[in-house]
């Protein structure tokens, strides 16, 4: 559990289709999602620069640089490529200023260039960036959509998660993962479930094996991931200890920081489990909605206990 290490910046270039201008690309990593436009320190000022960061350079950027005198162009962008940084990219296809390219391969620089607009750039730079660095765990347990809510299932091994899952499949709900779930946190109190690539699409049924939900209930029966909203644990029945029986309390787990409702679901034969879990979906969506049925009727019943008070 924790933050990614970086991300292989070879799979930036390829995702977002940039051109390598000068230098080579091997074994950079990016630690952070941040981007810098860097202007005071083309005007000279070097004391904060954030060199560790992609430096972006759009039209603003290159205008200035053509509108110095050569000296001085040249002694900014000696001074700017004198840092480590990971590299430059050139938006909007331009021109890119010839000292910017002779001190780059002097100093084995990585200068890349998009065709991209700079604001679009680097906006969806920074939400792949964000995404892919941020912290992530893995969870044994299954991941479903279920009337658009991710619902995860967890339970001791064999309990019956997957078995569960199909029947949840065969009333037209979403397999996303199953067994092992990648989790990452996308924002506070807001992770996003996916599965492995390896184990992408497929469930695991005790007697039958390995089946391939995509090929057997159609592509309409999975998808790639999903925010966690409601974790589901499945107890065996003489495990169980009831602690609330009308659902006031809204019980939590912690994954990554991250609190997350769940509720506890006793098992034994002849409980249709895959119903009570479509119920407590769709109450969840009730309860984001604002409307919650057990302090309704704790309030009713108050109501009409204090009405038989005032009578007698």
């Amino acid at each position: 559990m924790g933050k990614v290490k970086g991300v292989d910046l070879r799979k930036i270039i390829e995702k977002f289709g940039l051109e390598i201008i000068s230098g080579n690309d091997d074994g950079i990593m990016i630690n952070t999602s941040d981007l810098y436009r860097p202007g005071v320190e083309l005007a000279g000022f070097f004391d904060y620069f954030p060199f560790e960061r992609i430096q972006v350079l759009g039209m603003t950027e290159i205008n200035f640089l053509n509108g110095l005198d050569k000296k001085t162009r040249k002694e900014r962008l000696e001074k700017l490529l004198s840092y480590s940084v990971p590299c430059f990219i050139i938006t909007r296809g331009l021109s890119i200023p010839s000292e910017l390219l002779e001190i780059s391969k002097e100093k084995g620089r990585l200068i890349l260039r998009s065709y991209s607009p700079t604001t679009n750039l680097i906006s969806k730079l920074t939400d792949y960036l964000e995404s892919e660095l941020a912290p992530r765990t893995t969870m044994h347990g299954v991941l479903m959509d279920i009337y658009g809510v991710g619902v995860l299932l967890i339970g001791e091994s064999g309990i019956g998660k997957s078995e569960t899952a199909v029947e949840l499949l065969k009333r037209g709900h979403r397999l996303i993962a199953d067994d092992v779930v990648e989790i990452k946190q996308v924002a506070k109190n807001v992770l996003v479930g996916m599965a492995p690539e390896i184990l992408k699409y497929y469930l695991e049924v005790r007697g039958l094996g390995i089946i391939d939900v995509k090929t057997i209930f159609g592509a309409g029966a999975v998808r790639e991931d999903i925010r966690i909203d409601l974790v589901i644990e499945l107890v065996e029945w003489e495990k169980y200890s009831e602690k609330d029986r009308l659902g006031i309390e809204d019980e939590k787990i912690n994954i990554l920081e991250s609190y997350i409702s769940k509720k506890i679901v006793p098992i034994r034969p002849g409980r249709n489990l895959a119903a009570i879990i479509e119920v407590a979906a769709m109450d969840h969506r009730l309860k984001i909605m604002g409307y919650n049925a057990a302090l309704n009727f704790s309030k009713k019943l108050c109501e009409e206990i204090n009405n038989k008070k005032g009578e007698g």
